[in-house]
């Protein structure tokens, strides 16, 4: 799978702003961006957002999360873990479908597992 070609296409399959491929370390490993963003620290925060998520589920011992989104007034920030060394993240306008964009996400985050 191309990672950088299938970032961009979440921009017509979901209406994504934003997206990225992040290692649980917080590295940028392909990203569709819009200019001035700094991806290093986008990726980490990331990174850490769904590492705080899996660690607060651990100790509620409920399991691990798969999903997490983020609202804000203009944006919803989507984060999907792919497989043990990776997540992904797409940012969608605030009226777009997250139910449709985890699906994608899903979908891409199937792919990079057997990669």
């Amino acid at each position: 799978m191309e990672l950088k070609p299938a970032l961009r296409s979440l921009r017509s399959s979901c209406g994504s702003v934003a997206s990225a491929v992040v290692s649980r370390d917080g590295l940028v490993i392909a990203a569709d961006m819009p200019e001035g963003v700094s991806m290093e620290t986008f990726a980490i925060m990331c990174a850490t957002l769904l590492g705080a998520a899996s660690t607060a589920n651990s100790e509620l011992r409920v399991g691990t999360p798969h999903h997490v989104v983020v609202e804000s007034d203009e944006a919803k920030m989507v984060v999907v873990g792919a497989g043990r060394k990776a997540l992904i993240v797409a940012v969608i306008g605030k009226k777009a479908d997250a139910a449709l964009t985890i699906r994608k996400l899903d979908e891409m985050a199937e792919t990079i597992r057997m990669i």
